[in-house]
């Protein structure tokens, strides 16, 4: 595969690529650059978890990148994801592992890393303190939207700790390319600030989408900075926000109807967010949606462009679309459901992380 295809599939999931020059350089002098994205373990997954990492990542891999799974246990333990307990947060990290098995993803081609093992180390911490010393307590403050909290929020201690960290993981693992979502930006940018600092490796950053909540955006919002939609991005921890990897059939269609559409509306609609981010692996496809003859008979769009085009000019009607996305992500989550109800070691992870109650 040439440098060009490379860089082309890296593009096409990623809303932002720190820089594009950089990402070149990188594939034309290693053949197989390590790049990485990493999660704090904390209860069910869903689809943003499941589905889009599995798409970005197999994507990742056919370049030729060797990639490393990042379970972020003590980043949980110190943003206290099911309260704190550490055992606890580990035994979800293994779940997870389950769900990227569910969604086809082969770990034997990936390194799986825990942070409790990375973080074991006195040259760890050494580096951790020289990247601290390298920024200021403002500057952290700042970063700690990377953590799922806003600025300003009243934190911990240990808290604070948290975006130096992340930055550390980067030059420990020796990445070439961080691969995390828009609401990670912050660390990734003060880690290449760093790295100028120091004449450390420069890492790259290829920053996809965030998954937006059923509750969408609401119109006239205007976003800022690049990283603000965080507050309205999906979460795991509020049920009436996600679609979950384990929901059934029927709950995946009770979640789309009740799901913001608008008329109309395409901006901060997160039916179009799941087409866009997760479900059309090729906007420039055909699309077809169903629909009873009595209605007028199935709805043909030749690409992503003109099904927004359709939709925005009032030709589709938001059960249409919500009927068409509902279908699309069970295709999609039904193999997963199936590999936790054959594997008898992921059913009894899935039904302890289950079990647990959701803290942050």
């Amino acid at each position: 595969m040439d440098i060009e295809t490379k860089i082309d599939i890296i593009k096409s999931f990623a809303q932002e690529v720190v820089t594009e020059e950089e990402l070149r350089k990188i594939f034309e002098t290693n053949q197989h650059p390590i790049a990485y994205d990493g999660f704090e373990p904390s209860g069910i997954a869903p689809i943003h978890f499941g589905l889009l990492r599995a798409k970005n990542l197999k994507k990742m891999l056919s370049t030729g990148i060797k990639f490393k799974l990042y379970l972020a246990d003590y980043f949980g333990m110190i943003n206290n994801k099911l309260g704190g307990d550490l055992e606890h947060i580990q035994t979800a990290g293994k779940y997870f592992v389950e769900v990227w098995k569910g969604c086809g993803i082969d770990t034997s081609k990936v390194e799986i890393i825990w942070a409790s093992e990375l973080m074991d180390t006195i040259k760890y911490w050494d580096q951790f303190m020289r990247v601290g010393m390298a920024t200021t307590l403002d500057r952290v403050k700042r970063a700690i939207t990377v953590m799922g909290r806003k600025e300003g929020e009243s934190v911990t201690a240990a808290q604070l700790y948290y975006p130096a960290m992340q930055v550390t993981d980067i030059f420990q693992m020796d990445v070439d390319i961080c691969q995390l979502g828009m609401d990670q930006r912050r660390a990734n940018i003060l880690a290449r600030e760093i790295a100028d600092k120091y004449k450390w490796k420069k890492p790259a950053a290829v920053h996809h989408p965030l998954v937006l909540g059923l509750k969408g955006v609401p119109q006239g919002f205007k976003a800022a900075e690049k990283d603000a939609l965080f507050e309205f991005k999906m979460s795991k921890s509020d049920p009436t926000s996600a679609i979950y990897m384990h929901d059934t059939a029927e709950e995946i269609k009770k979640k789309i109807n009740s799901a913001y559409c608008p008329e109309k509306i395409v901006e901060g609609n997160p039916l179009f967010n799941y087409l866009d981010v997760i479900l059309l692996d090729d906007k420039n496809e055909g699309i077809t949606i169903e629909r009873p003859q009595k209605f007028g008979g199935p709805i043909e769009a030749e690409n992503y462009g003109e099904l927004v085009s359709l939709f925005s000019a009032g030709k589709i009607h938001p059960m249409d679309l919500k009927s068409f996305v509902a279908d699309e992500l069970e295709k999609r989550i039904k193999p997963v459901r199936e590999h936790f109800e054959k594997d008898k070691k992921a059913k009894e992870l899935y039904e302890t992380v289950k079990g647990y109650k959701i803290t942050r």
